[in-house]
């Protein structure tokens, strides 16, 4: 409970106020897209901390920064409810946003050192997978609070969420560094700038992939929905097989951790992207529900099995001193690759037809898998 609970609570908290977000910038007077730029704040707030979040979690220790995390959200969520300020929300939406760095850096950080190698991808996974069940339940919980109460009680259900995740992570063991071997000598602090000098080659290889990958996954949120739309589906139905969509990425994430425990880390990274890639290419020649759910589950499937994928991948090639410093950055690559993704296809789409940009995803899927099935070790590091 306490290595698993916090990651379902602070997943509840998030998506319980993620969908009211653009609906209480609307009722402060937003526009359109500045409703929409609210919810893109909290990604951004992620993408911009995600060094300084390896910083607290090297100077707090990864159980201090979890407690820190939770009770920055729930700050970050009270500014969003108790303000009638369009600048104040944005600030309040930016500090979700700062904390969901610092939370998943912690966790996962504490989570390698903690579980052994032979263990590490069900682990991951299953941290990856209980964070998404948590995201999946929250907008049911907040719709049935906010029917009842009104807006604000979705930033009710997410506070609670997040400061009971902070209080079990206040209960988890702090970790202890081994000592060193008699007659070595300590060895010398990191920082950044000679992280990215000591592990610039997984970088450049392998960390391109994850760049690939975060795009494509971040993509798959926009081009179900979107295609639907494009179908003239009704919204019930689009919200139908996006829903199903999901439900199959919550189910698949415990068997492909033990895979990669196995088998090893590319038996389930590559065929996750070639997985999600057809699906994609497949996605502009379906005509009705029937075909779109098809590519839809698939999607949702490939993307399920690649639960914890990233996380397992940075863990193995992490060095066990200044573990905090190379997630940070290995983070904001794919922070990064998550930012872009939406932003291709979108100009794709305004630029060519929305066919075009779905394909280029299904094939930029492709080029992660390429990648990925190149840079991964047979076997896992350690």
């Amino acid at each position: 409970m306490p290595a698993f609970g916090p990651s379902l609570l602070f997943g509840l908290g998030e998506g319980a106020i993620l969908p009211i977000v653009p609906l209480t910038a609307r009722e402060l007077g937003a526009s359109v897209p500045i409703a929409a730029l609210m919810v893109a704040l909290i990604g951004i707030g992620s993408l911009f901390n995600n060094i300084p979040a390896s910083m607290i979690t090297i100077r707090w220790g990864e159980r201090w920064a979890i407690v820190a995390a939770g009770v920055w959200s729930g700050l970050g969520m009270a500014l969003c409810v108790g303000t009638s300020h369009l600048g104040l929300f944005a600030l309040g939406c930016f500090m979700v946003g700062m904390s969901q760095s610092v939370y998943n850096l912690a966790r996962q950080s504490y989570m390698t050192e903690a579980v052994p190698i032979e263990y590490r991808a069900r682990a991951l996974s299953t941290l990856g997978g209980v964070m998404r069940i948590g995201m999946f339940a929250g907008p049911f919980l907040a719709a049935g609070a906010v029917h009842v109460f009104g807006l604000s009680a979705a930033y009710v259900l997410g506070i609670v969420a997040v400061l009971g995740a902070a209080a079990l992570g206040a209960r988890i063991p702090d970790l202890e560094m081994p000592p060193v071997p008699h007659g070595q000598a300590a060895p010398a602090s990191t920082t950044i700038a000679s992280t990215l000098r000591d592990h610039r080659r997984v970088f450049l290889t392998l960390g391109i992939g994850v760049v690939l990958v975060s795009a494509v996954r971040a993509s798959r949120q926009a081009v179900i929905p979107l295609w639907a739309d494009h179908l003239m589906l009704a919204p019930s139905v689009a919200s139908l097989v996006y829903g199903l969509a999901g439900a199959v990425d919550m189910l698949v994430f415990y068997p492909a951790g033990k895979v990669m425990d196995k088998k090893g880390r590319r038996w389930v990274a590559v065929p996750s992207m070639l997985i999600m890639g057809l699906a994609m290419l497949l996605m502009p020649l379906t005509t009705g529900t029937f075909t779109l759910l098809l590519a839809a589950l698939a999607i949702g499937f490939g993307n399920g099995i690649g639960s914890g994928m990233i996380m397992t991948l940075g863990a193995d090639h992490s060095p066990r001193h200044g573990r905090a410093h190379f997630l940070g950055v290995w983070r904001l690559m794919s922070d990064i690759g998550s930012s872009c993704g939406p932003a291709l296809l979108s100009f794709l789409a305004g630029s060519l037809s929305l066919a075009a940009g779905i394909a280029v995803t299904g094939l930029i899927a492709f080029a992660a898998a390429g990648t990925l099935a190149y840079w991964i070790p047979r076997r896992p590091r350690g």
